[in-house]
């Protein structure tokens, strides 16, 4: 689902356009995650400020042996696979953000986060790259 907003949004410093990627992520890349979500697990502890946190791509064949049957294509990996930097509760629909531009969501992960070997799971903006831009170009 996308949203069309009734009126543009004011863009500042503070507020800007974060551009899609069109290629899909290589294992390995560098990337930013940050949401407003829980900073405990399995206890919930919601910031106060917003989280921001450094995962890495994991290799999808890995990503699939930790996870069989639940990972297809249409999702990424990432997550660092010794544990202590994940997505967490309430960081759904969240960014994953790889050079600078919207790499993954948010989407799932284990209900105990950041625990090593089990990286967090993200919607693959790439497969939806052409969805999305047909979609905005057709309303």
């Amino acid at each position: 689902m996308l949203v069309k907003l009734l009126t543009p949004a004011t863009l500042n410093d503070k507020v800007k356009v974060l551009d899609l990627s069109t290629n899909c992520p290589e294992p390995g890349t560098k990337c930013l995650i940050s949401g407003w979500g829980t900073t405990s697990s399995p206890k919930t502890n919601f910031p106060d400020v917003l989280q921001c946190a450094n995962v890495t791509i994991i290799n999808h064949n890995v990503c699939q042996s930790i996870y069989p049957n639940h990972i297809n294509e249409n999702m990424v990996c990432a997550g660092q696979m010794e544990g202590g930097t994940d997505s967490c509760q309430g960081d759904s629909g969240g960014p994953l953000v790889c050079n600078g531009k919207l790499q993954g969501i948010v989407s799932w992960g284990p209900y105990i986060c950041a625990q090593p070997n089990k990286p967090g799971i993200y919607v693959n903006v790439c497969k939806y790259t052409k969805w999305i831009q047909e979609t905005i170009q057709n309303n």
